[in-house]
């Protein structure tokens, strides 16, 4: 019976999980650039690379932009340093704050 509780806890835990961020549609990109929800994404990258002085575009190898339950959007960019370390660098898309830089595991 625990394994089953548990089992439901953890299917619960990843659905919550799933609604607090949706990946946003490519198509609707160009809209929220034109009405400044967003920065343009070729900043953002420049952003999350300058966390790892001597990386270029060539060492991001994902981005992915969300919606946060509350709204926000969030860019996330994934890279690769020049030690070959992988990093998740997480920018606020309309202000290009960096939120988190963690080293990916």
């Amino acid at each position: 019976m625990k394994t089953l509780t548990a089992l439901f806890a953890a299917t619960a835990l990843t659905l919550t999980a799933g609604l607090a961020q949706a990946d946003v549609r490519p198509d609707l990109i160009p809209g929220l650039l034109k009405a400044g929800t967003i920065m343009d994404l070729e900043k953002l990258n420049q952003a999350a690379l300058a966390e790892h002085p001597g990386t270029t575009a060539a060492n991001i190898t994902d981005t992915e932009l969300e919606q946060t339950a509350a709204g926000a959007y969030v860019y996330q960019v994934e890279l690769r340093d020049a030690k070959g370390v992988e990093w998740d660098v997480d920018l606020d898309a309309k202000t290009g704050k960096v939120l988190s830089n963690k080293q990916d595991k």
